[in-house]
């Protein structure tokens, strides 16, 4: 009897699009990457690496991947929506709503529900005993800051069956009409001022690269065995990156594809055309690889590797920056010598870092990997209203986490999400609300499949 990994890529249905998951591994691990080697940190506090060295602001058209995983999971809600439907008793009315909620976010949402209850409890202990200054003031409002991801994400989920059925009914149509969208906002913002207007962006932009999933379940991205059948993705990529060139050169948009600290106008936060257009080459060029890619994941030692890596992916990108921040934090403890950042002693000292923090971050993996197998689930009808609910308040959490963090639990800090103040223990109560919500909701009324 071989391993869990070894059974698993040996039952694997040849039906499957192997590709997929190297790309959500890919691009989970693209972004792992670019956080340590972004992190600048010194005695005084934490910086941005591409702030302290400009030059490098150009590898962020390269390792702001966060485009490809949001397509890539277009791909993958509109195959698991459709099987749902298709696994509906006939004649039912049931919604297969809270099901698919469900299905799709169990793995998204029970690490990251341990991870938030973990480092909740850890900072209240550390402030309660009158910790919380310095790096380890810094961590704990920094760990948090990747859920943003998680909530657009779950966004995503929560809207992938009204944006199918566009899709459906007029599929290219459906992208373009949000692509249009993110670049009327982007008129409005920078032509005529309107104030708020750039936050609508949060949706069309990323839908809009979701909706590119959706197309690609499809099959109509245009790629297969033939050469004609390349030019679509790479009339994609080519279009996207001449796009985006242009519109950093000649518009008010700033070079680099990931936020930086102080600038007036990001491309991340919240997103604009040209982020859109950074995510249209990204994803022309990986559906260009697409082919060499299924020809090595052929094999079964490169397949098994794949299997192993996603399933434990979202745990390794929850814990990631904790583990980081646990080197930095115990070099500093050490007096351990902190090169000044970008300098030659800074760069030589780069690969043994990562090491070091590859190494704690497996160890959280190996301490919370369980938490990210999804449960047996059995419903495919469910309470819709009730999971809409339960998805709302967890993305409002969600958020509202990723932007107030850890620090300041006794002082009773709170950050503004959609103009209303939040709290870490608010944002923590709405989130596991809304998760026991969806739980519940998708459970059904009675006896189904497994979806």
């Amino acid at each position: 009897m071989g391993s869990p990994v070894r059974v698993l890529a040996e039952a694997t249905p040849v039906t499957r699009d192997r590709y997929v998951d190297l790309l959500r591994v890919a691009s989970l691990g693209a972004v792992v990457l670019g956080h340590w080697m972004m992190a600048a940190v010194t005695p005084d506090g934490v910086g941005n690496l591409l702030a302290v060295v400009p030059a490098l602001q150009p590898l962020t058209w390269l390792l702001q991947v966060m485009p490809v995983f949001f397509f890539v999971g277009g791909f993958a809600h509109a195959l698991s929506y459709r099987s749902l439907l298709r696994k509906r008793p006939e004649g039912s009315t049931d919604s297969v709503y809270a099901a698919f909620l469900r299905a799709r976010l169990q793995r998204l949402l029970r690490p990251t529900m341990v991870f938030v209850l973990v480092w909740g409890v850890a900072a209240l202990l550390i402030q309660l005993l009158g910790g919380g200054g310095g790096l380890t003031g810094v961590t704990l409002r920094l760990v948090t800051q990747p859920l943003w991801f998680i909530g657009i994400y779950l966004a995503m989920v929560a809207f992938t069956p009204p944006l199918l059925r566009l899709h459906e009914r007029y599929g290219w149509g459906a992208f373009a009409g949000l692509a249009g969208a993110a670049a009327a906002v982007d008129v409005l913002r920078f032509a005529a001022g309107v104030p708020y207007v750039e936050f609508l962006n949060f949706a069309f932009v990323w839908l809009a690269v979701h909706q590119l999933g959706f197309l690609r379940a499809d099959g109509r991205l245009g790629v297969g065995p033939g050469l004609a059948t390349l030019r679509r993705p790479a009339l994609l990529a080519g279009g996207g990156l001449i796009t985006a060139v242009t519109l950093v050169a000649a518009g008010p948009y700033p070079l680099s594809m990931v936020g930086m600290p102080g600038e007036k106008v990001s491309n991340m936060a919240p997103p604009t055309l040209a982020l859109l257009c950074h995510g249209l080459w990204l994803v022309g060029a990986v559906e260009l690889l697409r082919a060499p890619a299924a020809r090595l994941l052929a094999r079964p030692r490169a397949w098994r590797t794949v299997v192993a890596a996603n399933g434990v992916a979202m745990t390794a990108f929850l814990w990631h920056l904790t583990a980081m921040l646990g080197v930095y934090g115990a070099m500093l403890a050490l007096d351990l010598p902190l090169p000044e950042p970008a300098t030659a002693a800074w760069w030589a000292q780069t690969p043994l870092r990562l090491a070091v923090a590859a190494a704690l971050t497996a160890v959280l993996v190996a301490a919370f990997r369980t938490f990210e197998r999804p449960a047996p689930t059995a419903a495919v009808q469910g309470h819709g209203p009730l999971a809409a609910l339960g998805a709302t308040l967890t993305l409002l959490g969600v958020l509202g986490l990723s932007m107030v963090g850890f620090a300041g639990l006794l002082e009773g800090r709170t950050a503004l999400l959609i103009a209303i103040p939040v709290s870490a223990p608010a944002a923590v109560a709405m989130t596991l609300c809304g998760w026991l919500l969806v739980e519940r909701a998708g459970r059904g009324r009675g006896r189904g499949q497994r979806p």
